[in-house]
This record gives C-alpha cells, structure tokens and sequence, in this order.
C-alpha cells in the first residue's frame, strides 16, 4: 500500500524506559490500573489490555553462551490487510488509508469476531464493563494523517522507533542489517507476516525466541477468516451474549451473597 505509514522497531537499541508506555496512556487518556507499568508488575509479564495497549516485554536469553536481556515493545501490528477488519461484519474496524487500524465503539456489537481472526492476539475485551468494548492501539490515527509521529514513537530517546512511509522503512531495515549482518539477523519481522504489517522489527536474535509467533503465515489472514466466519455470525453473536450475560449474572450472584453474609442477623443464642 503505497504511502501507508508505519514503524521500525530496532529491538537492540530498546533500553526499556518505558516512555513509550506512559506516552500512549496519556496521549490517549487511558486509566491507568493498579499495575500499568511493568516494573509493578515483577516478576509477571506485563500484558496488553483495555486500558494498556502497549508494554513492554523483558526476555532474558542466551547469546553466544553469554546471558542478556532484549526488550520488546508490544502494541497492534496493524496489518495491511487486517484480519480483524475483514472478520468484522458491523464495520467497526478499519484500516485507514495512512496505516493505523481503528476502532469504532460505536458500530460495535460485541461479537469479538476480530478476536478471534487476529493471528496476533492483539484486541482486548472490557469483560468487567456493563457495555464492553474491543480495545487496542489506535497508532494515533490523529498524528499520523497529520505526517507525525504516534506519541510512543515521538519519545523514544534511543531511536529504537522509527517512523515513517513503509516502504522507506524497510529499506532503513535491510540497510542496518546488510551493514552489520554480524548483529542483526536476516530477517524483518512484518514485511510478510499476515501479508505485511505497519509495525516492523529488526533483531539480533531470533524473533521465536521474543515471543514473536512464528506460524503466522504470509498470506494475508482475511483470505483465510471470511471463508469460516460467513457461516457463522449468528452462532457467535448469540455464544457472545450468553457468556457475557453468564460471566455478569455470576458476578452479581456473589456479590448478592457477600452482602447477605456481611448484613446477616446475629443469632443472640449464639
């Protein structure tokens, strides 16, 4: 997609500042949780969720018998072709003619389709909200059509983001890599995953070895998607609601019995 817009990310220059987490959660007014940073959450992973919708993930492997860490930044790849788009019958996400992929609450019905077609496992649902929504990064869909860089990109003090046209990036990528090919292995992780992504990688280890999931095929996702979830929009929006429906109605259950048990009458013979 000619003039569509993404991000380089050089896993070696990541120091793990974390300023791209805390520029997204401002940026996009997120709440910010008990754990929303993940050095709150050691020795646990932090993971991406409603109101998270990028961090930061510590690996700590071997390189040529020695031990080092690399941190990964985690976020929506915002596919060429998304899977999620294309599994989304309501029209609630999109991707936009500058690269980002979003998401409209209010087109959406809650099928959760798109987390099912997502080969990343990127979206989040709001399972603790009366009406949920689908959440995940929105690439600052704002900034970008206006030629800026997304907020977590514009902070990064090491230059491990880079913004910018993709194709131009991955001519940076196989750029570093043919200029040190005794640190970065050959490969760039989302120049065919899925059938292309915005979000782009460059690594000097094995991306297997990050956490990348490696069986996600080069074809883009929807060619795969649409020809299982056509039959099926009924089956899933009625599954959708009844777990939903199941998940509150236990909630509410214990809660009734917890405050049964806390206002109950004290027996005086007792």
């Amino acid at each position: 997609m000619a003039g569509t817009k993404g991000v380089l990310v050089d896993i070696t220059r990541c120091i793990d500042c974390e300023s791209c987490v805390v520029a997204c959660r401002l940026y996009n007014g997120l709440e910010e949780g008990k754990n929303n940073s993940a050095k709150a959450m050691l020795p646990e992973k932090p993971k991406l969720a409603p109101n998270k919708w990028t961090v930061v993930q510590e690996y700590k492997i071997e390189k040529s018998g020695n031990p080092v860490r690399r941190f990964v930044k985690e976020q929506c790849f915002h596919c060429l072709e998304p899977a999620c788009a294309s599994a989304c019958f309501a029209k609630a996400l999109q991707k936009t003619p500058e690269g980002p992929v979003v998401y409209n609450e209010k087109l959406c019905v809650g099928c959760r389709y798109c987390m099912i077609a997502c080969p990343f496992g990127i979206l989040k649902f709001e399972w603790e909200k009366p009406f949920p929504r689908v959440l995940k990064c929105q690439m600052c869909l704002a900034r970008v059509a206006d030629n800026q860089m997304p907020a977590c990109a514009s902070v990064c003090p090491t230059g491990a983001l880079t913004f910018g046209e993709r194709e131009k990036l991955i001519e940076e990528a196989k750029s570093r890599i043919a200029s040190n090919p005794n640190l970065y292995i050959n490969q760039i992780y989302g120049e065919k995953e899925a059938g292309g992504t915005s979000w782009l990688y460059i690594s000097d280890l094995p991306f297997e070895q990050l956490g990348f999931r490696a069986n996600v095929p080069y074809r883009p996702i929807p060619d795969y998607t649409w020809q299982v979830l056509k039959w099926t929009p009924h089956i899933f929006i009625g599954w959708g609601a009844l777990l939903t429906g199941m998940y509150m109605y236990t909630k509410r259950r214990a809660e009734v019995h917890a405050e049964e048990e806390l206002y109950a009458p004290i027996d005086k013979d007792e």
